[in-house]
């Protein structure tokens, strides 16, 4: 290889091309299936990240099931650890509201908002499969042009739900199920 090509002031690494590569997958799902359908084969993936997520912390904190304060922990750690900037604005016995100032995504999420089902399963995921039960809202994003988002965990069941709410139930675990 050339010393010119070799030194070219070049914007490319591994995480770059990979954002790039999602971004242009889920626009793709987005013009040819439409948003609704894009989001939906996101969330099948959000799922399973959030289930592998989930356990990774549980193996390593050494617990089986994480409590409501943990499972806030968790969410805002684990984006920090993928270049994200979540923070929790409240918690309580009903919901856990989170900020966030920086998408894990970076700029490939504006306009793509088929992504933020990864931050709705992902969330929904690891707090169902600890507390029984969550219903995600993404009130603000930054894929849809906000400055930042604000993601809302509620935590009980309630009559009604908005039409940009997700609920996610606890999957079946025969290891945690009661009695015989």
């Amino acid at each position: 290889m050339s010393e010119l090509v070799e030194a070219a002031d070049l914007d490319l690494d591994r995480d770059l091309f990979l954002r790039k590569l999602v971004r242009e997958l889920a626009g793709t799902l987005e013009d040819v299936i439409g948003i609704e359908a894009a989001e939906g084969y996101i969330s099948t993936v959000g799922s399973s990240v959030g289930r592998w997520i989930d356990q990774s912390y549980k193996e390593a904190l050494g617990t089986s099931r994480l409590s409501a304060e943990e499972v806030g922990e968790v969410c805002v750690d684990l984006k920090r650890r993928i270049g994200g900037d979540f923070y929790l604005i409240s918690s309580s016995e009903e919901e856990l509201v989170f900020g966030n100032r920086s998408c894990p995504f970076g700029e490939a999420v504006k306009d793509r908002p088929s992504l933020c089902m990864m931050t709705s399963n992902v969330f929904g995921r690891i707090t169902a499969d600890n507390l029984g039960f969550a219903r995600v809202e993404l009130q603000e994003t930054i894929a849809q042009g906000h400055p930042g988002c604000r993601v809302v965990v509620r935590l009980k069941q309630v009559q009604g739900r908005a039409v940009s709410e997700r609920e996610y139930y606890r999957a079946f675990d025969p290891e945690l199920a009661d009695g015989p």
